[in-house]
């Protein structure tokens, strides 16, 4: 594992589960999520095992993305509650021990931020906050960049008669992150929830704070750069080499402003959306001066295949750096499409060397539901429906009793239909018991100290993968099985398994652990 000095609240490699506030319990009756629904649910999360919960934003809000398009970054919004409710729920959260990470959404604002308003009336110390340009002489934009959503990044104001920049939707401007006064403005906003007891910061979209200020334009992507594209084919973000509208390089050193802003003892997590040399980048992030861990999108979006496993672990992510991980709000749930697969990613993650990362409801094996479109209100599932990402489906909220509608989840109308299977609540322990599997996988990866260990790997077959890994408990054989055929096995009864053995060994989909 990389030395990294500090952090001494912190385990080596945490279990963070990550909370959607909108879905996960509603105490008002308005159909939405808030902030003492979190509390009211701590008691559970602690229950789990994990370490740390990751609360998404709720900041105040536009909510054109989720709650990713912040108006104000001190300000909770009215729908989650107030700053005593988040105080509230950072003191019961240390009272179970649970360390509270919450977002840092420092690479755009919504577009109804004051800087920006102002900034659009004339204020041109607010304009240099943003990334405001003329248009070329033909009146097109600046050059040929695409939102990483597909359209154009460069929208049109007839006001201040230029383009600004947004790397994903119109509503959200991008911030000139080398401009001083926004970096100062940032470094409050961080010091200012550090103030209020949190213990780290999720950074979204880390990889994307830089840019080539000569703005040229990105060539075409190869074949091989656009099959590593962190972005559908039918997407044309995809079409594009991302050389100059993304300077991971350029970002990594910023890792270090963030780690000043942030101090020694505050964990920071990276979310590295460049598919193209991805764990490459992460680990350029991640060091004693910059962040703890970064997770990147290849493991979900290759759905989970081991092969990806093989090939990230021979880029680098063997030594700890890379948090592992499958769902979150942003990617549908791809990780339980049965109860044993479930089981399956539940173990693998566990045992993986570096950070886990748990959505809420995984624990539950929460399978995907169908939505209708005229159920959608997310703007990336709408612009490809119905073939986009589904991200609206990982929001779906947190079923916590077995009683439809409703489910437990509020006492008014969910703010999304809820249209669980039978028996995959809370009260019900999830699909075929895999809460119960999810705490003892748990418990395991902290009794015998994994993710911090060192490991070897093979794939000795397509859709195989085989790890040999060493704690301080002593060494360990695990094997997954994505093949069609059984895998051998050893004689000895496994420690964990995700499907029973058969007298061949492992089979396909199956996965499990011995003490060598």
């Amino acid at each position: 594992m990389p030395d990294r000095p500090g952090r001494g609240r912190w385990p080596t490699a945490p279990v963070i589960y990550e909370i959607y506030p909108r879905s996960f319990r509603d105490t008002t009756g308005s159909g939405e999520g808030d902030l003492n629904g979190i509390t009211s649910g701590l008691d559970y999360i602690a229950s789990l095992g994990v370490d740390a919960v990751w609360i998404a934003p709720f900041f105040l809000t536009g909510f054109e993305d989720g709650g990713y398009d912040v108006i104000d970054h001190r300000v909770v919004d009215p729908r989650f509650g107030t700053l005593a409710d988040f105080d509230r729920l950072v003191e019961r959260a240390h009272d179970l021990g649970l360390l509270v990470i919450v977002d840092q959404v420092l690479n755009h604002s919504s577009d109804q931020h004051e800087l920006f308003l102002r900034s659009i009336q004339g204020n041109e110390s607010c304009a240099a906050a943003y990334v405001w340009r003329d248009a070329k002489p033909d009146g097109t934009a600046p050059n040929n960049w695409l939102s990483f959503f597909g359209p154009p990044a460069w929208t049109w104001n007839h006001k201040r008669q230029q383009y600004y920049l947004h790397q994903y939707l119109p509503s959200q401007p991008s911030f000139n992150l080398r401009n001083a006064d926004v970096q100062a403005k940032h470094r409050d906003e961080m010091r200012f929830w550090l103030n209020r007891g949190v213990d780290g910061f999720r950074l979204d979209a880390v990889s994307a704070y830089l840019f080539d200020e000569r703005l040229p334009d990105n060539p075409p992507a190869r074949p091989e750069t656009r099959h590593r594209m962190a972005a559908a084919e039918n997407n044309p973000y995809s079409m594009q080499n991302h050389v100059y509208d993304l300077l991971p390089g350029d970002g990594a050193s910023y890792a270090q402003l963030l780690r000043d802003w942030a101090g020694q003892d505050v964990w920071l997590l990276g979310e590295i959306n460049t598919g193209n040399n991805s764990v490459e980048v992460a680990r350029d992030f991640v060091c004693p001066e910059g962040l703890d861990a970064a997770y990147v999108v290849d493991l979900p979006e290759s759905d989970g295949s081991v092969a990806t496993v093989v090939d990230m672990m021979d880029r680098g992510a063997g030594d700890g750096a890379i948090a592992w991980w499958m769902t979150s709000h942003d990617q549908p749930r791809r990780a339980a499409a049965t109860p044993g697969t479930a089981r399956f990613y539940l173990l693998l993650q566990a045992i993986l060397p570096g950070p886990m990362m748990v959505y809420q409801g995984e624990e539950l094996a929460l399978p995907r539901v169908e939505l209708s479109r005229d159920e959608v209100a997310d703007p990336f599932d709408l612009m490809y429906w119905p073939d986009g990402p589904g991200r609206e489906e990982a929001r779906i909220p947190i079923p916590w009793t077995e009683t439809p509608p409703r489910y437990g989840f509020t006492y008014g109308t969910p703010w999304l239909p809820m249209r669980w299977p039978e028996g995959v609540s809370v009260a019900a322990g999830g699909r075929d018991g895999v809460l119960s599997f999810f705490r003892a996988v748990i418990g395991f990866r902290k009794e015998h100290g994994f993710g911090a260990h060192r490991v070897s790997w093979k794939e000795p077959k397509p859709g195989q993968l085989e790890l040999f890994l060493t704690t301080g408990s002593g060494d360990w054989l695990a094997r997954f099985n994505q093949s069609d055929r059984h895998m051998p096995a050893p004689e000895a009864p496994p420690n964990l398994c995700s499907h029973a053995l058969t007298p061949l060994g492992l089979p396909p989909g199956g996965g499990a652990i011995w003490r060598r």
